[in-house]
């Protein structure tokens, strides 16, 4: 399949890098700095607790939910003032959690793929999440990022695929957007009117008759190759006419 792109737009999480070893260790590395600074709160809130505390912190402020970085904050200083602590020292056991959650450690085909398609078009990170590109080290492959919180919808909703389209001056059926999840990402992104491409690295089946995603590969290095690809017949045509 062919088709023109002029900017991509990119998921982070379980697309760059494997999420859920990433959160465990920004986990653990909050809840040993509460058993060191904070211990009360340690003891009374273990991560189970945490947790739990956050999905009722969830519950009590909807209109916060796509700020996945405001809503662990004021968990935590609930914990601390529930547990005794105290809740001035959030925001130092957040820029904890927050150092370890953008360690990532990216999918081995991912940086040298990010490096090949930034050859080609300008990127944008689509998160959900709140990865800080800076601090993963990525941002020098992309243009920009556009997360949830940033712009107060989360995926699938068409107004953060629309705006980021906007921001890199292109039509949302020239910009592609890439991802790992069916619904966010490619589902998302077909209903706004962008091309998709699903990364799925797990071998799943597809759920659904319509929409397909324009393209499927198993990794981002497949992707690279598919644009090189296309890149080449682009000139190759432009040349014979």
């Amino acid at each position: 399949m062919s088709f023109p792109v002029r900017a991509i737009t990119l998921d982070l999480d379980d697309t760059l890098w494997p999420f859920a070893p990433l959160g465990e260790r920004a986990e653990r590395a909050m809840h040993e700095w509460l058993e060191t600074h904070c211990p009360r709160t340690a003891i009374r809130f273990h991560p189970e607790a945490m947790h739990a505390l956050r999905a009722q912190i969830n519950a009590e402020h909807p209109h916060l939910a796509h700020d996945f970085s405001r809503m662990r904050l004021l968990t935590l200083e609930r914990a601390l003032r529930e547990a005794g602590d105290d809740p001035a020292r959030a925001e130092e056991g957040f820029e904890v959690f927050f150092a370890a959650r953008n360690a990532v450690e990216c999918y081995p085909d991912a940086i040298d793929a990010l490096r090949r398609l930034a050859a080609h078009v300008p990127l944008m990170a689509l998160s959900n999440g709140n990865a800080d590109l800076a601090r993963t080290g990525l941002a020098e492959h992309f243009r920009g990022s556009l997360n949830a919180s940033t712009h107060g919808m989360p995926k699938p909703s068409a107004s953060i695929f629309l705006a980021a389209c906007e921001s890199l001056d292109a039509p949302p059926d020239e910009v592609l957007h890439v991802g790992d999840d069916i619904e966010l990402d490619v589902i998302g992104a077909a209903r706004a009117g962008l091309r998709t491409c699903w990364i799925d690295r797990d071998g799943r089946d597809w759920p659904y008759d319509d929409p397909v995603p324009d393209l499927r590969f198993d990794t981002l290095a497949a992707l690279a190759d598919w644009l090189d690809a296309h890149a080449h017949r682009r000139i190759t045509d432009t040349a014979a006419a």
